[in-house]
């Protein structure tokens, strides 16, 4: 039999007792995460892309005021200063998300990155995922981003967040099989993790750019004992809708404007030990105003319960 030594359990027992009162001041039994296609979200002329305007920056930090998160995957993320600036402007509105992962891969136009209230204490980018595709190498276009976050002395989730080929057609492939390629590589990441007993509090989330039915999307959820709990936010009714509910579940995420056409392509996903922690009352699409002049896509938001020490 293992004894701990005295100097160890009391600080066992300071670290429970600190995040014990931490959460009776600030009620913080759970967390809120969230993942957010932000629609080329730069604050200067970078590679191709322009500047994004400055109502539509202030309209991104407006949607994540109301949201409120504590964790907050976000994809078309710009260079590392548009990060900055979004958190200032979040800190400005009494939103504090300090600790941060910014990353670019074969992608030098856009970035994924999480901010969050929560300290990182794992860093796994991968930014170098490569495949073959009808005898040739391709590189996967954005990276996939890993982290490990402490939301409690005995508590750590991991996050794995990622932004998939585009529906646009290239000339050097077929786009839809470059998803599904870039797929396996996400699945063979979520596949290490589950197998890691330490990391089965597992979400993954971002943009996949496919619907819940594609072959991409099926590989990235699995099956058997690894499957993945798709949450399939929906819509919140508004106030004036009548009704305790809204009348049909409305669930898509992202407007395409070359097809006029609405779908849902951002994805909160959880491991099988993390969906009972699921609160589904905080598990939803935010519809609110000017959703369209932040970005093309609406945030995914769901709550998790924080289990107590």
């Amino acid at each position: 039999m293992r004894f701990d030594s005295p100097l160890r359990c009391c600080g066992r027992l300071l670290c429970c007792l600190v995040w014990i009162a931490l959460t009776s001041v600030r009620g913080d039994s759970s967390c809120v995460v969230a993942t957010y296609n932000v629609e080329n979200y730069h604050v200067r002329d970078w590679g191709n892309r322009h500047e994004k305007p400055a109502p539509a920056r202030d309209a991104v930090a407006e949607a994540l005021e109301r949201i409120h998160p504590d964790i907050l995957a976000l994809q078309e993320i710009g260079e590392p200063a548009a990060l900055d600036e979004l958190q200032r402007s979040l800190a400005s509105r009494g939103l504090s998300l300090p600790h941060r992962e910014h990353l670019g891969g074969w992608d030098t136009n856009l970035f994924v990155a999480l901010v969050s209230r929560f300290p990182i204490v794992r860093r796994d980018p991968h930014t170098n995922d490569s495949f073959l595709l009808d005898g040739r190498r391709f590189h996967v276009s954005r990276p996939v981003l890993e982290v490990d976050l402490a939301l409690a002395p005995n508590f750590r989730l991991t996050v794995i967040s990622a932004h998939l080929k585009s529906r646009r057609p290239i000339g050097t492939a077929d786009e839809s099989a470059l998803r599904l390629a870039e797929a396996q590589q996400l699945r063979h990441h979520i596949d290490n993790a589950l197998l890691n007993p330490a990391t089965q509090a597992l979400v993954v989330c971002g943009d996949f750019n496919d619907s819940p039915d594609s072959r991409a999307v099926k590989i990235i959820i699995g099956r058997g004992r690894l499957r993945l709990h798709d949450t399939r936010p929906a819509e919140r009714p508004h106030e004036d809708a009548g009704g305790p509910t809204p009348v049909r579940s409305v669930t898509w995420t992202h407007f395409y404007a070359r097809e006029d056409s609405y779908s849902r392509i951002d994805y909160l996903l959880l491991s099988p030990a993390l969906e009972s922690l699921e609160l589904r009352r905080g598990t939803y699409v935010w519809n609110g105003p000017g959703w369209g002049r932040a970005s093309d896509h609406r945030p995914v938001v769901c709550e998790l319960r924080i289990p107590a020490p």
